[in-house]
């Protein structure tokens, strides 16, 4: 999990900023959140990440992995990715991020 830290990484956006979770409409995405291709997590789908770093919708992206978000209940992590070159503070990604990880138990590694 750490030696993804640091790395840069490009993907797809799926849930653009402002758009609508899928199954819970009343959940609307603060951030970016897509995927990076060709990287497999731990559910068996391609890796999910946040994206940070643009207040406008993206359809990809490139990027700097800052921290990981791991679930302890769950069987993928999130990798917080930054865009923009910030290296935004735990409680600026715990806040962004708990939109949706409310419903899950996790800790945030740098």
């Amino acid at each position: 999990m750490h030696k993804i830290i640091g790395k840069t990484v490009r993907g797809t956006i799926d849930r653009p900023l402002g758009s609508q979770h899928p199954r819970f409409p009343d959940m609307i995405y603060p951030v970016n959140y897509g995927y990076v291709e060709g990287v497999i997590a731990g559910d068996g789908q391609e890796q999910d990440v946040y994206v940070f770093g643009s207040d406008k919708p993206l359809k990809t992206f490139e990027g700097k992995v800052i921290a990981v978000y791991h679930r302890l209940n769950d069987a993928e992590d999130k990798w917080i990715v930054s865009v923009d070159g910030t290296d935004y503070t735990d409680e600026e990604i715990l806040q962004a991020i708990h939109f949706q990880e409310q419903y899950f138990e996790g800790v945030l590694v740098r």
